[in-house]
């Protein structure tokens, strides 16, 4: 068993990484000490392939259930919806005494985790990830939220899961773009913290959906130490998570949700950050390269479609969480391996490095 633990105080808790652990996991909820009924909340794409087993394990472990199912995709991470599962958590009887299982990707761990956030006030939660940018990335952490049309994130709360199931088997029934998106996420940690993973990413065929449980560990271990030393940002160690994130959320905000998948929206802002790092922090020009052509391994976008224009991009940016007081912080990188924050890019450096996303 793969095992990263997060020390967090009374709020600690434990990742665990093993194939055909869905199986397991009442048992494994059941020994992290959860007590009451579980609402489970997955989705329209998820529910046909993991449901049924999820709810075999829980009854097995003496859990009543009920379920709970959001449309699949960005959309449906919006407070009406948080409002629609909310009430259907009442009508189905949950109270304070009980808990939240989501089982699903990145969408279904953010707004189920809010909804747990706020239902009564806060009920504990459980993270079951089913895509690769949810095991890596999003179901670490404590971050949830919903988006609004101004912005991803922009409503939200730090809760965080009472234990994290992460059953790499579940990367099977991704259709291929769903799954190598979430590389972006991967190529990430390696880029700010892991410099000897990158051999290892540029060894695997991104057409292999059989991911070793080893690398899903390393990854969340990464995630795990930057969230203990700054579970609320507000040190700026946290802010290194942010890699590809401040022009890649601008991005993604540019276009109805689901145009553009969250990991192809990052690849394009790594790009940006790449060049940004080579003319502000000193990245040399090999450097930057080779985590481009991983990109393209992965066959993830790097050319921004002509449609999406430039000054919409800037004015998303602006909206971002990421950007406050007046300035926006990005992180780039100094070397490979070693992320930094920069709050001194002047804003008319930003326009000409998005332009350049236009070039192959």
């Amino acid at each position: 068993m793969n095992s990263v633990h997060v020390d967090l105080g009374d709020r600690s808790y434990e990742i665990l990484v093993e194939p055909a652990l869905l199986a397991q996991a009442g048992h494994r909820i059941l020994a992290a000490g959860l007590e009451g009924r579980a609402a489970i909340i997955t989705d329209t794409n998820v529910a046909p392939h993991y449901l049924k087993k999820v709810e075999a394990s829980l009854a097995d472990a003496g859990y009543q259930t009920s379920s709970h199912l959001a449309e699949a995709g960005e959309g449906s991470k919006s407070m009406p919806e948080v409002e629609r599962l909310s009430r259907s958590l009442i009508q189905a009887g949950h109270d304070r005494s009980s808990f939240v299982v989501a089982l699903g990707g990145g969408v279904v761990g953010d707004l189920a985790g809010f909804v747990a956030a706020i239902f009564y006030r806060g009920i504990p939660f459980v993270q079951i990830p089913t895509t690769i940018v949810s095991q890596v990335d999003s179901a670490v952490g404590g971050k949830t939220g919903v988006n609004t049309p101004d912005g991803k994130n922009l409503i939200g709360a730090f809760h965080q899961p009472r234990l994290v199931l992460t059953d790499p088997e579940t990367l099977l029934t991704l259709p291929g773009r769903e799954f190598r998106e979430g590389f972006a996420e991967v190529i990430k940690h390696a880029a700010i913290r892991d410099f000897e993973m990158l051999a290892d990413l540029e060894a695997l065929d991104p057409i292999d959906q059989n991911v070793p449980a080893e690398l899903i560990a390393r990854n969340v271990a990464i995630k795990a130490r930057v969230v203990e030393e700054d579970e609320k940002e507000t040190s700026g160690t946290r802010a290194l998570l942010n890699f590809g994130h401040t022009i890649g959320h601008g991005i993604e905000a540019s276009v109805p949700y689901g145009t553009l998948l969250h990991g192809e929206a990052i690849s394009l802002g790594i790009r940006a950050a790449l060049a940004l790092s080579e003319a502000h922090s000193g990245l040399r020009k090999e450097e930057s390269v080779r985590i481009l052509n991983l990109l393209r391994h992965f066959q993830l976008p790097l050319q921004l479609p002509a449609d999406i224009p430039s000054a919409l991009v800037l004015e998303k940016m602006s909206r971002d969480k990421k950007f406050a007081h007046g300035k926006r912080t990005f992180v780039l990188l100094d070397r490979l391996g070693n992320g930094v924050t920069c709050d001194t890019i002047p804003t008319e450096a930003i326009l000409p490095i998005i332009e350049s996303l236009r070039h192959s």
